[in-house]
């Protein structure tokens, strides 16, 4: 009989950092039975993720809410309630691991953890086990926040402030053609020393006594990026994307009816879909610009748009656009990029959009906002060439007519969409039986559970 293992999981409960660490827990959870996981997040963030990511029972996954930091009736902004959150930890993780060794009887022999959650590196080294970083955005973000010291030393250089915004980062392999202004700004901690930017440069520090970084990513998307990178860890492991390797179930649509109202439309690509995350809404003037654009180009159009920011568009335009549109306040947005009428997603440019955005085989507007969304989005023109950023960096009306365009109709939309039908390519054949994904996820069997582990891999 295999001896029970018990492995803690700790979770970063913003944005969308606790799903994708969900999917992977149930991933090895469903290759190792024997092993019992501990799931610790907040209250709030395991109500959401749990509700919507968990098919079938997990009988060896069990949940564990940590304090948020925050005190009843918080109405703070997002940003504040990240700060109350990392201040309270990590005692707030602390005291529930204690009660869910206590509850199982079984010491924890691993600790697995969001890389924001540095401190997992301490718990594991005072117990003498592995701890296995993982690592929600892009290889590309990794690689900036790796090189911090470098950058900051040749932003440092630079003779005016403008002149540093347009240098590259030529001397970080794989992101030559990245600027210093698509930087995230919390590589730059004196200009911005948030407790999120502390953080993370914490976390630059710890991360090479890490086990393992994993990332929900393929090794093919950046070749450069991920040799360089497994020269700065023992072990770093691509295991995605998690959409093709491990599925998700299916969102139910009843209620917003966007997968009904795509299956009407006459012609395959002919659809726009919009979205900006959960976190962000652009502000009134874009989203009026926004909106003007697509009254005039009349392509049929999804947008996900919170009902609060409504009243920001024209007057009148939702009764103009009925015919052609549909404004929703939340979609199945995997299943609406998967699907044959949606031909362009206009996005925020979060690293899970993206890996979504690939794996349907969907070209891309970029109008990011922060953190890693504007490096992500140099990355997909310059790099992938699988989108185009907006001009600017913001919406105007006839700049963003120009590019839905020529995105939908003209040479530039034709080359992009060849490119990201050979990226998907990549994809689909790293999570294959000998692909590069599926050996890395092999290997972290092994890290977590032994040689075991390999030979039960499902």
């Amino acid at each position: 009989m295999v001896s029970p293992l018990h492995i803690g999981v700790l979770a970063f409960p913003f944005g969308t950092h606790a799903a994708p660490l969900l999917t992977l827990v149930q991933r090895l959870a469903a290759s190792a039975p024997w092993i019992q996981f501990s799931f610790f997040n907040t209250s709030a963030s395991n109500d959401k993720i749990f509700n919507a990511h968990v098919s079938g029972s997990y009988d060896n996954i069990k949940v564990y809410n940590v304090w948020d930091g925050t005190s009843e009736g918080f109405f703070g902004s997002h940003f504040e309630a990240v700060g109350l959150f990392l201040k309270a930890s990590p005692g707030n993780f602390e005291k529930v691991i204690g009660e869910a060794e206590e509850e199982t009887g079984l010491e924890i022999c691993c600790f697995i953890s969001d890389a924001f959650l540095w401190f997992a590196c301490d718990l594991a080294d005072r117990k003498g086990v592995p701890w296995v970083a993982f690592w929600t955005a892009a290889s590309c973000s990794l690689s900036a926040h790796v090189y911090t010291q470098e950058i900051v030393k040749a932003g440092g250089l630079s003779s005016t402030e403008t002149a540093e915004e347009e240098t590259t980062v030529s001397f970080v392999p794989g992101l030559e053609m990245v600027r210093f202004s698509d930087l995230p700004p919390e590589i730059f901690l004196d200009k911005n020393p948030s407790p999120f930017a502390l953080t993370i440069n914490i976390m630059v520090q710890k991360l090479p006594q890490s086990t393992a970084v994993v990332l929900n990513s393929f090794e093919e998307i950046d070749p450069v990026i991920t040799n360089d990178l497994k020269s700065k860890f023992q072990h770093f492991l691509n295991i995605g994307p998690s959409i093709l390797s491990s599925p998700t179930p299916t969102s139910p649509d009843d209620k917003t009816g966007c997968l009904s109202w795509l299956e009407k439309q006459s012609r395959p690509k002919s659809v726009i879909y919009i979205s900006f995350g959960s976190v962000v809404t652009p502000p009134e003037n874009e989203l009026v610009a926004l909106a003007e654009a697509l009254e005039t180009c009349k392509f049929p159009f999804l947008w996900s748009l919170k009902d609060h920011a409504k009243k920001s568009l024209p007057e009148g335009f939702l009764n103009r656009t009925i015919a052609f549109g549909k404004i929703v306040p939340w979609a199945p947005q995997l299943q609406v990029l998967g699907h044959k009428s949606v031909g362009l997603f206009v996005t925020h440019c979060g690293w899970n959009s993206i890996l979504e955005s690939i794996c349907g085989s969907v070209p891309m507007i970029c109008r990011p906002f922060f953190g890693d969304q504007k490096l992500n989005g140099r990355m997909v023109e310059d790099s992938w060439k699988i989108g185009v950023r907006i001009k600017g960096g913001v919406f105007t009306k006839n700049e963003t007519i120009e590019v839905l365009n020529n995105m939908m109709s003209g040479e530039e939309g034709k080359k992009v969409r060849e490119n990201i039908y050979q990226l998907k390519e990549k994809a689909v054949n790293a999570v294959d039986f000998e692909g590069s994904s599926t050996k890395n996820f092999k290997k972290l069997l092994e890290i977590i559970g032994g040689p075991k582990c390999d030979k039960k891999l499902v």
